[in-house]
């Protein structure tokens, strides 16, 4: 009996030594997954099964995730575990950049719809004063010009045919206005495909180094774990915004070609008015005539 009793009260010291240990190692230790209950699991696996797992544990934690204890993260270490399957989407990436710096340039307001411009094209067009050079810079300046010097090209021609030209120059407009949107499109609609192959090059990797050595080294589980999810985060990063903005430069380019239409359409009404100097002339014929 006395036996006994000495065991059970080795046993219970040996529990209790166990959950303090656990609770000064809380704040001590990374591995706060391990809370005091688990002093039963320690029990369970009987000691030296317990210790090799928290040790595999936390050799894991501090390989993985020691930027947590040196106060950053260093990129590198990360693009260097999302795999070769991270490359095609950083390739994306830097493209949906350039593509995007490069719409912003060219589709500015003042550089697509230069305030003004299409009342200084009407007072040309009534005041008879246009020539190959005007045309020509008119052309060469904006999208809204190109679109007004195709109608005055053949300002001399019936309203049918100047509407069927301004229709023909306004598709080659807005064509070019819409220019590598397509693109843009293309990445944000891959951008989660590429992060979804990834993420299945990454379980692969995993469910093959636990074939081949089992599951007593951790390290492996968690690059495999780390190159999916490393993946499948950076093509959400890459898709979304690609997606956003080519929205947003599509409603932009849609709002231009509105606007242009009736720019468009005032010219079109003055080049098929009739004009009040050819009404003189007849009125001043007419009276010639009388006399």
């Amino acid at each position: 009996m006395r036996a006994k009793a000495n065991g059970a009260r080795k046993r219970d010291a040996h529990i209790r030594e166990s959950i303090s240990g656990l609770r000064m190692s809380r704040t001590a230790s990374p591995l706060r997954w391990l809370s005091p209950a688990s002093g039963l699991l320690q029990l369970a696996l009987h000691g030296k099964c317990y210790r090799h797992l928290r040790s595999s544990g936390a050799a894991c934690y501090d390989a993985r995730l020691s930027f947590r204890l040196s106060g950053g993260v260093n990129v590198l270490d990360i693009l260097m575990a999302g795999g070769w399957a991270l490359l095609p989407i950083l390739i994306c990436s830097a493209l949906a950049l350039a593509i995007v710096l490069e719409r912003f340039w060219a589709l500015r307001r003042s550089s697509v719809l230069p305030p003004g411009l299409g009342a200084e094209v009407r007072q040309w067009a009534r005041s008879n004063t246009l020539d190959a050079a005007h045309l020509s810079a008119l052309e060469k300046g904006s999208p809204l010009g190109e679109l007004l010097a195709g109608a005055l090209a053949v300002r001399d021609r019936p309203r049918e045919l100047i509407k069927e030209r301004i229709e023909d120059t306004g598709r080659h407009v807005v064509h070019r206005m819409e220019r590598y949107l397509n693109t843009l499109g293309t990445i944000a609609l891959i951008g989660p495909l590429l992060g979804l192959l990834g993420t299945v090059i990454g379980l692969i990797r995993m469910f093959l180094s636990v074939m081949m050595g089992g599951i007593g080294d951790p390290m492996k589980m968690a690059g495999g774990i780390g190159e999916a999810l490393i993946c499948t985060a950076f093509g959400l990063v890459v898709s979304i915004p690609a997606y956003v903005l080519h929205r947003y430069f599509r409603s932009k380019v849609g709002g231009y070609v509105v606007e242009m239409e009736k720019e468009a359409t005032a010219l079109l009404d003055d080049l098929s008015a009739p004009r009040p100097v050819a009404r003189r002339r007849t009125a001043a014929d007419s009276v010639s005539t009388a006399g």
